[in-house]
């Protein structure tokens, strides 16, 4: 069973995700409060949180800071704040992802499921590798030939997909929608064409596949 912990003083929100994340898949835990919420990660250890930044007792990203990253819980932020540089802030603490409300319950259930997914990998599975490209999906680093490729935040949320979804063709659409929740502006065809050019000419033109009419697709190497 997925054990989520939800901290969101929003009533209808704590109701409406109650409704979506049940048994026998998920347990829903649920707090108003930071204080509430560190009883309950202590007693309970959920495998994942979904924390509101701006809760009535205090900041949810000092929480994450001072209490979650710490024990290693995973979390994905799910908040009103959808300024670019809560964004960047929230995704350079080391959360998981950054969900802006209002959200697509469809879209918070994919990326809930992917955590979890991720959490079930080995510690060698954290590692892909395409060519002599590797990916650490735990440390969010890639290395070209065993150096570490030094890429903007937008570039590796990019890559991130690509290696998430690998052996799979990712839309470009999907990349479209990466960039949107990473900057929040209008993205056009063309941006996602300029993107990976540039992330092609950091890790190699035979990394990533275009798939003619669709997108995108990183092979991993079969070991």
């Amino acid at each position: 069973m997925k054990k989520i912990l939800l901290v969101e003083d929003n009533k209808g929100i704590r109701e409406a995700l109650g409704d979506i994340f049940t048994e026998p898949e998920y347990e829903l835990l649920t707090a108003k409060s930071i204080k509430e919420a560190g009883e309950l990660a202590i007693s309970r250890h959920p495998g994942l949180v979904l924390l509101d930044v701006s809760l009535p007792d205090g900041n949810g990203f000092d929480f994450y800071r001072e209490k979650l990253k710490a024990d290693g819980t995973a979390v994905i932020f799910l908040t009103a704040k959808d300024e670019e540089n809560d964004i960047v802030k929230g995704l350079e603490l080391g959360a998981e992802d950054y969900i802006t409300k209002p959200f697509s319950v469809k879209e918070l259930v994919a990326r809930v499921n992917r955590v979890f997914l991720r959490q079930k990998s080995t510690q060698t599975d954290a590692v892909i590798k395409a060519g002599d490209i590797s990916y650490d999906m735990d440390k969010k680093e890639v290395r070209k030939s065993g150096k570490v490729v030094a890429l903007s935040s937008l570039e590796l949320r990019i890559i991130d997909l690509l290696f998430t979804n690998h052996d799979k063709a990712v839309s470009r659409n999907a990349v479209i929608d990466c960039i949107w929740e990473a900057t929040g502006n209008d993205v056009y065809d063309h941006t996602v064409t300029v993107y990976m050019k540039r992330i092609r000419g950091k890790i190699g033109d035979d990394v990533i596949k275009t798939v003619k009419g669709v997108g995108y697709r990183i092979d991993k190497e079969s070991i």
